[in-house]
């Protein structure tokens, strides 16, 4: 199982955005301790969700790419002189 984490930075503006939301949705002042408790259980009980569902709109995309791959990166093999009878008919 891997945890999700955030670096330090996206951590401070996810507890600063937590604690706005609070205030202006809510009218409730938090606390940093209290945002990030909040932000803890986002990122252990809702956050894995999202990630799952994003790895699989990852593999759906890049199994339709490689499906399309054959069609798109195809070379027509030992056609010199197809092409070349081609032209002098």
């Amino acid at each position: 199982v891997m945890p999700l984490t955030l670096p330090d930075d996206a951590r401070k503006q996810a507890i600063a955005s937590l604690r706005r939301y609070f205030d202006e949705e809510l009218d409730q002042d938090i606390g940093d301790l209290k945002a990030d408790m909040i932000l803890e259980f986002i990122l252990a009980e809702i956050a894995p969700t999202v990630y799952n569902q994003g790895i699989q709109d990852a593999q759906r995309l890049m199994q339709e790419h490689v499906t399309e791959m054959d069609a798109a990166l195809y070379a027509e093999e030992f056609a010199h002189f197809t092409k070349r009878g081609a032209r002098r008919r």
